[in-house]
């Protein structure tokens, strides 16, 4: 199976079909999974779906080195925590197949980042050399030619300067991406209307400010920054791939990404149709680590195929990436 045939997935079929294959594969290489397997006794478990797959708890990639056998990581990602919070690695044995996951998952959703200007307020991130976010922003800024991208540190007085100037750029596509407590002091410290660029929220308050739900975040940074939408991006250090939403906190998933919702007390049953549920994500991009994982996060379908986190388990770690209570 030729790795990078994830992302010529066109429909649901193809996606079981790839799922599937990988699902063996792991099952096979993949030793933290194929224990995990074994012990909660789904190792022999007949699938015929990716939604019948036992996704692997998050917490392992705490604990364990969740990596393919007879594999050697070219990068190794690390999750941004809080304060005495044991902290999760991601093995990345194909750093390019990570960059062509975020790439076309943004190009899937936003077009060519060629024509964009990125510009990224993420303070405590810049602070971890290993944060597959910072890897990310890198990577998009790297392929626009934008002259404007940068990361936004000490000269946040300066930003609506630097907005201005990238609005004139070519097609003025301007993306401020943000972890939620630096776009909130940002909306509170410097109001400004920022009407015609997309500002997108990665979640976090890594403790610097007060738990709030989405839509209070997304009602302040409105007012602040005088729009009508707040986009986010649903990620996290053990997935290579991203789900994005366009407004009012509903998600979509690119191709070679799936979700399904588990009961919240068993995660071996699905939950019922529109019932919420534990968010399952079935990430092809993951090969070298594994697809199938369970977190922490509560979730329920809409409409269209898309999705809404409603918050956290209560049995859940707290957690430093997109960490909300609704």
């Amino acid at each position: 199976m030729n790795t990078y045939d994830i992302f010529n997935i066109h429909n649901e079929d193809e996606f079981n079909q790839m799922a599937l294959a990988i699902y063996h594969f792991q099952k096979e290489h993949n030793k933290v999974y194929r224990e995990f397997l074994k012990v909660s006794h789904h190792y022999d478990k007949p699938i015929q779906h990716y939604s019948e797959i036992v996704s692997l708890p998050i917490e392992f990639f705490k604990t364990q080195k969740v990596i393919v056998e007879q594999q050697t990581p070219q990068l190794v990602f690390e999750s941004s925590g809080t304060t005495g919070q044991e902290i999760s690695r991601h093995f990345v044995v194909d750093a390019e197949l990570y960059r062509q996951s975020f790439l076309k998952g943004f190009t899937w959703f936003y077009g060519d980042p060629v024509d964009w200007t990125f510009l990224a307020l993420l303070p405590s991130y810049l602070e971890k050399p290993n944060s597959s976010l910072v890897f990310m922003m890198k990577g998009l800024m790297e392929a626009s030619e934008s002259p404007y991208n940068g990361f936004i540190l000490n000269e946040v007085e300066n930003l609506s300067d630097r907005i201005k100037k990238a609005k004139t750029w070519r097609q003025g596509k301007v993306l401020l991406m943000g972890v939620s407590y630096a776009l909130w002091d940002l909306a509170e410290k410097y109001p400004q209307n920022l009407q015609g660029i997309i500002v997108m929220e990665t979640g976090g308050m890594k403790g610097r400010r007060k738990e709030i739900t989405r839509s209070q975040l997304h009602e302040i940074l409105c007012q602040g920054f005088g729009l009508e939408k707040i986009h986010s991006e649903y990620g996290m250090t053990e997935m290579l791939s991203q789900a994005y939403s366009q407004g009012e906190g509903l998600f979509k998933t690119p191709p070679w990404l799936r979700i399904y919702f588990t009961e919240p007390d068993d995660p071996f049953s699905l939950a019922k149709p529109g019932k919420t549920g534990l968010i399952n994500v079935v990430d092809l991009a993951n090969i070298y680590s594994c697809s199938f994982i369970a977190t922490s996060d509560l979730g329920r379908f809409t409409t269209n195929g898309q999705f809404e986190i409603i918050g956290r388990h209560d049995l859940a770690e707290l957690r430093g990436c997109n960490l909300m209570l609704w």
